[in-house]
């Protein structure tokens, strides 16, 4: 979505935002009309992700560069005041939450991949009851659920 900063007060508002203050206004596809209107287009930049979980990127001030405005993202911590630690620790626990789930989800589909292994007229090779253990065993890890360790199919 494009973003404008008008040139008189430094205010910056969505393309829409300058559409609806100038409803009697046609806009061109040719001609720079918000340019006509006092509106300086501020040249968009992807917004970068953040640093740690705990960290939230916003939308900052922006700056004239090589003459033309540009998009300026802020990094801030997601969280302040006397709550800030136990805040932290509850939302770490939840993204550690969120994690293990999905882990343990893939864990589950490449188990199931392997079950034709177990099938009544099939014998069962020890390494891949070794490898369907290992896979059981991938949420006892050290470091699970950020770090895993994801065992290797026999072949």
């Amino acid at each position: 979505m494009p973003y404008y900063r008008e040139r008189s007060g430094g205010d910056v508002k969505t393309q829409g935002e300058v559409k609806g203050m100038y409803t009697n206004v046609s806009f061109s596809r040719v001609v720079d009309t918000y340019a006509d209107l006092g509106w300086d287009e501020i040249v968009a930049v992807p917004m970068p992700a953040p640093s740690t979980p705990l960290k939230k990127v916003e939308h900052g001030d922006p700056v004239k560069k090589a003459g033309k405005w540009t998009q300026v993202w802020v990094e801030e911590d997601m969280f302040s005041g006397a709550t800030k630690a136990a805040d932290e620790a509850a939302h770490t626990e939840q993204l550690d939450t969120a994690a293990a789930a999905s882990a343990r989800t893939e864990r589950d589909s490449i188990l199931a991949l392997t079950d034709f292994h177990g099938l009544t007229d099939m014998t069962m090779s020890a390494e891949m009851t070794t490898y369907r253990q290992a896979l059981r065993d991938v949420p006892q890890q050290e470091g699970f659920p950020n770090e895993i360790d994801w065992p290797v199919e026999p072949s």
